[in-house]
C-alpha cells in the first residue's frame, strides 16, 4: 500500500513486524492507530504550521508538547502526558574540517528531533538535514523481528541513531584535542593558531555537553516507563546496551572537558616558560654587552690610567673586554641561559 504524498512527510505501517504500507496520507494515521495489530510511524521534515497542527489535533497531542516543537532552544528532555510521551533529543555531527583550522566558528551541528510516542505509533518532527532518517529506517529493517514488540522497538532505533551520532562527534573532538596536545610541544607551531583552535574545541565541547549529558536521564526515564507498564523483556537487553552507550558518551564527554582544560592550562604554562627563557637570554646578552660598556667607559675617563695615550692601553682594554665577555658567555651557556 503506497500512495503519493508530500516529499517532507513520510509514513510507514507494520503488522506483526512486517512492513505492509508506506507514504499513506496523514488522514489515515488515526485509523491505523486504532488497529491493535498495527504499528505506525510518521515523520515530518520541516513541516508547515498547518501540517503540525493537523496531526496534533488528529492525535490529540498536548498543546504544551506542540509548543515545545516550535519553540527555540528547547532542552533535551522527556515528558509524559496522559495519552502520549514527548521527547526532545538532538542529533549531532561534526563538520569535516573544510573551514580554516584556526577559525573561531563551531563545526558542531545539532538537529533537534521531537518525538511523540503513542501506544501504537511514533511521530517524529525534525528540521534541516542533520538527522539521518535513512540510517534509522535501515536499522528498523535490519531488526524487523523486534518491531513485533511495538513502539518501544521504533523508539530504540531512533535513540540508537542519535547516540551513535553523538559518539562520532565526541570521537572527532577527541582527535582534535590530541592534535592540540601534539602542537603544544612543537616549537614550530604557531602559538596564536593553537590558542584559537583550543578555544574553538572548548566551545564545541560545551555545545556537545548540553545535549549529551541529559540523554542519560531521557533513556533512564524511557526504561522506567517500560518497566512500569510491564512491557516485554525481549527489548530489555537492547535498552540496557543503549543506556550503557549513553553512560560511556557522558563519561567520555566529561573526560574531554578535563583534557581540553589541561591543554589550555598547559599552553599558558608553556608560554610562561618560553617567556622566562627569552628573559634569561636577554638578561645574559645584556650582561655580556655591559662588560665592554663598563670597560670602555672606564678607559674613557679624562684622567691618566695605566697605558694612557699608549697602544698598551688599547690592547689591555680589549683583552679585558674579550676575557670578561667570554667568561660570562661560557657561564651562561653552561646554565642554559643562552
Amino acid at each position: 500500500m503506497t500512495a503519493a504524498g508530500p516529499d517532507h512527510i513520510r509514513t510507514r505501517l507494520w503488522r506483526d513486524g512486517r512492513l505492509v504500507g508506506e507514504n499513506y496520507p496523514l488522514a489515515d494515521v488515526s485509523d491505523y492507530l486504532r488497529d491493535e495489530t498495527a504499528l505506525v510511524w510518521v515523520d515530518l521534515h520541516d513541516p508547515t504550521h498547518r501540517e503540525l497542527t493537523d496531526i496534533a489535533e488528529e492525535l490529540a497531542f498536548d498543546p504544551h508538547a506542540v509548543e515545545d516543537v516550535v519553540a527555540h532552544g528547547e532542552r533535551t528532555k522527556v515528558t509524559r502526558y496522559s495519552t502520549h510521551t514527548f521527547l526532545t533529543v538532538y542529533a549531532t555531527s561534526l563538520a569535516d574540517g573544510s573551514e580554516p583550522a584556526d577559525t573561531l566558528g563551531s563545526r558542531l551541528e545539532t538537529t533537534r528531533v521531537s518525538v511523540f510516542v503513542v501506544p501504537r505509533g511514533l511521530v517524529t518532527v525534525h528540521r534541516g538535514t542533520g538527522f539521518d532518517v535513512e540510517e534509522m529506517v535501515r536499522r528498523w529493517d535490519d531488526n524487523a523481528d523486534l518491531l513485533r514488540h511495538g513502539t518501544a522497538a521504533l523508539l530504540h532505533g531512533l535513540l540508537d541513531v542519535v547516540v551513535d551520532g553523538q559518539f562520532e562527534a565526541i570521537q572527532g573532538l577527541d582527535d582534535a584535542i590530541e592534535e592540540l596536545e601534539d602542537g603544544l610541544f612543537d616549537e614550530r607551531a604557531h602559538i596564536r593558531s593553537l590558542q584559537r583552535r583550543t578555544y574553538r574545541v572548548r566551545k564545541e565541547l560545551v555545545q556537545l555537553r548540553r545535549v549529551v549529558l541529559p540523554m542519560r536521564e531521557v533513556v533512564a526515564a524511557v526504561m522506567r516507563h517500560r518497566a512500569e507498564r510491564g512491557n516485554s523483556v525481549e527489548l530489555d537487553g537492547w535498552y540496557s546496551d543503549l543506556y550503557d552507550h549513553v553512560i560511556r558518551a557522558t563519561e567520555w564527554t566529561e573526560s574531554l572537558r578535563d583534557m581540553v582544560t589541561t591543554v589550555f592550562e598547559t599552553n599558558l604554562s608553556l608560554q610562561d616558560a618560553r617567556l622566562n627563557t627569552v628573559m634569561k637570554k636577554l638578561t645574559g646578552w645584556a650582561a655580556i654587552i655591559a662588560v665592554p660598556t663598563a670597560v670602555t667607559g672606564w678607559y674613557g675617563q679624562n684622567v691618566p690610567y695605566p697605558g694612557f695615550g699608549q697602544w698598551s692601553g688599547v690592547l689591555s682594554s680589549t683583552a679585558v673586554i674579550a676575557a670578561s665577555a667570554g667568561t660570562l658567555y661560557i657561564v651562561f651557556k653552561q646554565r642554559n641561559w643562552l
